[in-house]
């Protein structure tokens, strides 16, 4: 055993070895040091640290976005500060750590399903990874497969976006979208109101004198009979559509027989007004859905006859509502003129775009998807496909 002193002098000497590596090592990792020669059995090893690595590896750790790699067996070679951070954990206990570490165990044949197909040209995948204190992160990572300089050599590069801010703005627009929803249909429930109670009753009380006026009429001859018949019959005209307008802005139909009614109604009324025909397929007359999805396909079924009405020049309308694993499905085809989807830009503001624009959001707001198919000459589809909620 070695006396005290010796062991005081040993135990320098490896403190003073020990700063010095540390040192080494600070340099290496900041930069400073372009060489690096190192004592071998045949000879000093000389190491080249290029300058573009160094500047590579300082990009990668300035990223915003998180960046690592791992190798095929799933094990992480290497991770930047930022994904350390997104996962809140240190970065020594990300790298070295396997990748599926950090991902459901449901995520993880997706994952593997995509590194088989993920080449040199990259693919995607949203997943949630698993934070430290077991909150999850929502994340975009886009991988890319890295050649090691042999056919059966490779690993993986992967950059991680996080999508917490994006999910959350989607959620604030959701909730907006919701409430100027709820806004406009209690607008259209008042002035449906108002045009029932006071302009109604005022054009039947005008009627009423204009049919008197035509019977105290009838033993003068001459124009004024005639006259007041024409009269009597624009009044007549003029209360069909007011009540039809009051219908369309707060339908009583849809909330006392549901969806299937209401649709019937507005395809017969939309047929007689335009002659363009109305072939119309619905589930049950007694099916009832939530009150949201019965409104919102209701209004996507108004607006989509609208602008068959304005834009399409069509001679029939094909409409189906039907319902199939658990999902209750509209769709509306017309043989009109068609147009091109692709052409139609957002900021270009082409016919029948805000009616678009208005289906979509409609479908959105019940958590539905809304597809759109049109091709010149040939007509325009549109298909909304809501999930059924009790």
């Amino acid at each position: 055993m070695p006396a005290p002193s010796a062991a005081s002098s040993e135990l320098k000497r490896l403190r003073s070895r020990l700063a010095v590596l540390e040192e080494t090592l600070r340099a290496v990792s900041s930069g400073e040091v372009d060489t690096l020669s190192i004592a071998g059995e045949v000879g000093p090893l000389v190491f080249t640290l290029k300058g573009e690595e160094y500047a590579y590896r300082m990009l990668i750790e300035s990223m915003n976005e998180g960046a690592l790699t791992f190798s095929a067996d799933k094990i992480i070679l290497f991770s930047n500060a930022c994904f350390a951070r997104m996962l809140k954990y240190p970065l020594e206990k990300v790298t070295g750590s396997s990748f599926e570490r950090f991902i459901s165990s449901s995520d993880r044949a997706a994952l593997a399903l995509i590194l088989k197909g993920a080449s040199t040209d990259g693919t995607r995948l949203q997943l949630d990874l698993k934070a430290a204190d077991g909150a999850l992160v929502p994340t975009q990572i886009s991988v890319r497969q890295i050649r090691n300089g042999s056919p059966h050599s490779f690993h993986y590069g992967v950059v991680v976006t996080d999508l917490t801010e994006l999910r959350r703005t989607e959620q604030q627009l959701k909730d907006l979208m919701r409430r100027v929803v709820q806004v406009q249909e209690a607008e259209s429930g008042r002035v449906a109101n108002d045009l029932h109670d006071n302009i109604t009753q005022l054009i039947c009380a005008a009627l009423l004198r204009s049919q008197a006026l035509v019977e105290s009429l009838k033993s003068v001859a001459g124009s004024a009979l005639a006259d007041a018949a024409m009269v009597r019959d624009m009044l007549t005209a003029m209360i069909k559509d007011v009540m039809r307008i009051s219908q369309n802005l707060r339908p009583s139909i849809l909330d006392q027989l549901g969806l299937p009614s209401i649709l019937r109604v507005t395809a017969k009324e939309f047929s007689e007004r335009t002659g363009i025909r109305v072939k119309l397929s619905c589930v049950n007359q007694a099916t009832r859905f939530a009150a949201e999805s019965e409104l919102s396909l209701f209004r996507i079924f108004q607006e989509a006859l609208s602008n068959v009405e304005r834009h399409a020049h069509a001679h029939e309308v094909t409409a189906k509502l039907t319902v199939y694993r658990n999902r209750v499905r509209l769709s509306v085809k017309d043989d009109g003129l068609g147009f091109e989807p692709q052409s139609r830009g957002r900021d270009s503001s082409p016919k029948g775009e805000l009616g678009l624009l208005s289906m979509r959001e409609r479908a959105t707001y019940v958590g539905g998807n809304f597809t759109l198919k049109s091709v010149p000459n040939e007509g325009t589809e549109i298909e909304v496909v809501i999930p059924i909620i009790a």
